[in-house]
């Protein structure tokens, strides 16, 4: 994990994905992260434009980049493409960047839309929110 943020600190979570990137939005002094939107992946342009006004507007302190990973741990071809966008995100708009392990958040997403009626063009952006719901679930109780 990396360096602590501070405790009201609003951090931005992305879950890559070759058409979509679903995004999510937390603070850390409620621990709590909620699904804020999805952004066609049609361009690395289109992609850093969408996300630049998204960076803009919430003004977070941090990012959090879902890392796809085998059942087994080992990374597969959309481990490094996350990692790219994760480094990308970080040295264009120099915020600091962590990952969590996604396995499963997508399993997750799709349990949690039918228990609650969300809507499917929401999927991505419901994985980018459980992605940053374990992020913050793991912050040491020092930041409280």
């Amino acid at each position: 994990m990396m360096k602590p943020v501070g405790r009201e600190a609003t951090l931005l979570a992305f879950d890559y994905g070759e058409k979509r990137i679903g995004v999510a939005i937390g603070n850390v002094l409620t621990r709590q992260a909620r699904a804020l939107v999805v952004v066609p992946n049609r361009s690395r342009e289109s992609r850093f434009e969408a996300v630049g006004k998204l960076i803009s507007e919430w003004k977070p302190e941090a990012l959090v980049v879902g890392l796809p990973l085998h059942p087994d741990g080992a990374p597969h071809e959309m481990t490094q493409m996350a990692k790219r966008f994760g480094n990308q995100l970080n040295g264009r708009f120099n915020l600091p960047v962590d990952w969590v392990d996604e396995r499963y958040s997508s399993v997750a997403a799709d349990l949690d839309m039918r228990e609650e009626g969300i809507a499917a063009q929401m999927r991505d952006a419901e994985a980018a929110r459980i992605i940053l719901q374990q992020y913050l679930d793991g912050l040491s109780d020092e930041l409280h």
